[in-house]
């Protein structure tokens, strides 16, 4: 440890050590993932009884009955997208911020839509005290995409669907990749990737996931 640190920095370089080997060890090489894993924090997206445990990795509550996902699934989910930094990336389900301020470090632009307005709200106050400027947060229902601003080269779901939603793979370009969570219940759900070729979809089968399911609407709060 470096003499010339005080004990919250020592603490600090502590932890990240710590989160970053969390992170490896649950197979996350991507060096580009696991710098934007580290330049940001956890902490502001965890807020209320739970803000103590923004650092262990584990999904947490966050407001509208939503969770956060744990780190290890966000930089699992980050590494499958393939992000380079040209591309634009839509995700659909906002939540807390948390994945779309990592995916603002890997990718060109961001788009993010949520069915609840007060999360699309708490997430750009965050992004805004951040300085993530390339992310554009927006309420609406993510099940049918971003019309507007198709296509995209990448698409990441954060909320689980019986199969890879229509709207969203029309919206993906040629050669692009959707990462999403599939099943029918609560219980059983798998984590998909999804590359678009000009021979058809080609889906790849990563690991089991427990995610809140995708509906589509908009939240009561909207």
């Amino acid at each position: 440890m470096n003499d010339d640190l005080s004990p919250e920095q020592s603490t600090e370089a502590e932890r990240k050590m710590q989160f970053l080997y969390a992170l490896r060890s649950k197979g996350v090489t991507d060096k580009r993932v696991l710098a934007a894993m580290e330049r940001i924090d956890r902490g502001p997206f965890v807020r209320g009884l739970f803000a103590d445990r923004a650092y262990e990795d584990m999904p947490l509550p966050i407001a509208c009955g939503q969770t956060i996902s744990q780190p290890s699934v966000v930089a699992l989910m980050s590494q499958a997208l393939q992000v380079s930094p040209r591309d634009k990336v839509l995700e659909v389900g906002t939540g807390s911020g948390y994945q779309a301020a990592i995916l603002s470090k890997l990718a060109r632009r961001v788009y993010t839509v949520d069915r609840h307005r007060r999360l699309v709200r708490e997430a750009r106050d965050i992004f805004d005290n951040l300085d993530l400027n390339n992310i554009t947060a927006l309420t609406g229902d993510g099940s049918f995409g971003l019309p507007e601003q198709a296509p995209f080269d990448r698409i990441i779901v954060t909320a689980a669907a019986e199969d890879p939603p229509g709207p969203l793979l029309a919206q993906l370009k040629m050669g692009g990749i959707m990462v999403v969570p599939v099943g029918q219940s609560d219980t059983v759900q798998s984590l998909i990737k999804v590359h678009k070729t000009e021979d058809g979809l080609e889906y790849s089968e990563l690991r089991p996931v427990r995610f809140v399911p995708l509906l589509e609407g908009l939240g009561k709060d909207s």
